[in-house]
């Protein structure tokens, strides 16, 4: 018998296809806003939208750069290639953000077996809690698209928790708010720098979902590591 109570399930790309949404978004975006007249293809700035993304979001997540930073630059930079854009003003970058953001919010694609799974979990009793870095509002309407938000007896962000994933204080925060025991709580993500080395830094044991890389050989060893979520079931 499983000794978890409690699991602390990371949102985006765990359970909800973020990239596979903010892709859909982001072409509806470059339409939205005629970038075609900027660039001569839409790869040239969807490709420099995700090397600046992912660069940022890890930025963010160490707490090196504050959220209106991240929001501004990860359109800045990419805008800023384009033909004419050289010099995107903040206000522009805002509303372009909104916009992609407001796109994003609505969409709701789920990786493959996320639903199941939640299903399959809450059968099993145990309770069900969200642990996200991402922003407030947009988290929730997120969760409200896909149908999830139901589904979870706590939602932990770190705009709530004063930190982000990684931080041991995020975790403290999300053990305080859910009551639950760390010795009989589990973390799972995709994400193994902020869900899995984060988890274990407060003493919480781990489920490594290894989406993206296939070889992947953890600098630490995780309590359990699956490659699709169906296989949790054979462990829960």
């Amino acid at each position: 018998m499983t000794p978890y109570t409690d699991l602390f399930c990371d949102f985006d790309d765990t359970l909800y296809d973020t990239r596979g949404n903010a892709i859909l978004a982001l072409a509806e975006l470059y339409d939205f806003f005629h970038l075609e007249n900027h660039f001569e293809r839409p790869d040239l700035f969807y490709d420099a939208y995700w090397k600046t993304n992912v660069e940022l979001w890890g930025l963010y997540a160490k707490g090196e750069i504050e959220r209106h930073y991240l929001i501004v630059e990860r359109f800045r930079r990419p805008l800023s290639l384009g033909r004419g854009l050289e010099e995107v003003s903040e206000e522009r970058c805002l509303e372009i953000s909104d916009k992609f953001l407001a796109l994003c919010a609505v969409k709701p694609g789920l990786v493959e077996g996320a639903k199941e799974l939640v299903d399959y979990l809450r059968a099993k009793g145990y309770r069900l809690h969200i642990c996200s870095n991402g922003f407030h509002e947009v988290q929730y309407k997120k969760l409200r698209a896909c149908g999830l938000l139901e589904c979870f007896e706590t939602i932990v962000l770190s705009e709530d928790a004063g930190a982000n994933k990684p931080s041991k204080q995020f975790f403290d925060y999300a053990l305080e708010v859910t009551k639950a025991d760390p010795k009989r709580t589990l973390m799972i993500g995709d994400n193994f720098s902020t869900d899995i080395q984060g988890a274990m830094g407060a003493g919480i044991d781990t489920l490594f979902f290894n989406r993206w890389q296939a070889d992947f050989v953890p600098p630490q060893q995780p309590t359990f590591m699956v490659n699709r979520l169906k296989e949790i079931e054979g462990i829960l």
